[in-house]
């Protein structure tokens, strides 16, 4: 049975996690987040097999999260704008994991700001106007992009446009 091709869905998340579902790849990002970029540093870091380590950097060069650049008589790997957005992914991935699963000690590391010294934490879900929301609070609505069996399942037969945001 062939796996299924998240990248080919619809589906947003599951489009993501074509890129980033593969568990070394949010990892590699955690060190060039930490401003790890050259392959020696990530392979010591992580302690990954090399050949694991080149496939996976190869897959987030492909879908655009880093560049390769020539760095001297090697190369290093440089953050993009969209690897610099997986930051907030990171980061609400990184709280939840400090919260949840460290032990009685704390997280082994803390993020902090450089500039005000304040912890670096994922900002929760808010309303527009400014209290939280969670997930039993929001609705689904097939968007621009939906087609007929994403508007059959969330009960309309036709698209929304989504809201300009403020």
């Amino acid at each position: 049975m062939q796996p299924t091709d998240f990248g080919a869905m619809r589906c947003p998340v599951a489009r993501a996690m074509a890129v980033l579902g593969e568990r070394w790849s949010l990892l590699i990002l955690r060190e060039a987040f930490a401003g790890t970029t050259r392959f020696d540093g990530f392979a010591t870091n992580l302690g990954i097999a090399p050949n694991i380590l080149s496939a996976r950097l190869t897959h987030l060069v492909e879908h655009g999260l880093f560049d390769r650049v020539r760095d001297g008589s090697r190369h290093a790997y440089r953050l993009t704008d969209r690897g610099r957005d997986a930051f907030t992914l990171y980061l609400a991935i990184r709280d939840w994991g400090a919260r949840h699963f460290s032990g009685d000690e704390g997280p082994p590391t803390l993020m902090i700001d450089r500039a005000t010294g304040a912890p670096v934490t994922a900002p929760p879900p808010r309303r527009a106007d400014g209290t939280p929301i969670g997930p039993e609070d929001v609705r689904i609505l097939p968007g621009p992009g939906a087609n007929a069996a994403i508007r059959r399942r969330f009960g309309t037969t036709e698209p929304l446009e989504a809201e300009p945001h403020e």
